[in-house]
């Protein structure tokens, strides 16, 4: 078995990828919503701050900054695929026997991908790739057309901040 080795650091921000079983899925756009609602009710349970988002049909990107006194992102998402892998409607899906023997729906992938970010200009850069992703993917042709991204409260706040 691979040994997966994470680097959990209280207070810290992470850039998250977190993939779909299958890349042909459209669950994450056809139940954004739904997706949204369970990030939210988890950052009720488990305090986080979500920087930027975007949800695209066959995985999302997050970037995350946890509590000063805290470093557990992987019971959060456990929790938040768990939730909605829940939520959603059961369908035929062609499953291998250890996703089936394990009671998984075929929803997400195992696993997720997780970096430190170590400072402004790297949350800068990771931010602006968590926007631009749509356009790279080829589902727009401009950022501000895609719904599911931080995008635009993101820009919002930017203007504020700016501003005052």
């Amino acid at each position: 078995m691979t040994s997966y080795r994470r680097l959990y650091i209280p207070g810290a921000t992470y850039f998250f990828t977190v993939a779909a079983y299958s890349r042909f899925n459209q669950d994450l756009t056809l139940h954004a919503d739904l997706l949204k609602a369970c990030i939210l009710t988890e950052q009720h349970a488990a305090p986080f701050s979500v920087l930027a988002a975007v949800l695209l049909p066959d995985h999302l990107h997050m970037i995350w900054r946890l509590p000063d006194h805290d470093a557990d992102y992987s019971t959060r998402w456990r929790r938040i695929k768990a939730r909605f892998s829940r939520s959603i409607p059961r369908e035929n899906r062609h499953l291998g026997s250890s996703t089936r023997r394990k009671g998984e729906r075929g929803i997400w992938q195992r696993r997720f991908w997780e970096h430190v970010v170590r400072d402004e200009e790297e949350l800068s850069s990771c931010i602006r790739y968590v926007h631009m992703n749509p356009v790279k993917h080829g589902y727009v042709q401009k950022l501000e057309a895609w719904p599911h991204s931080t995008f635009h409260a993101w820009t919002r706040r930017q203007i504020r901040d700016t501003a005052c």
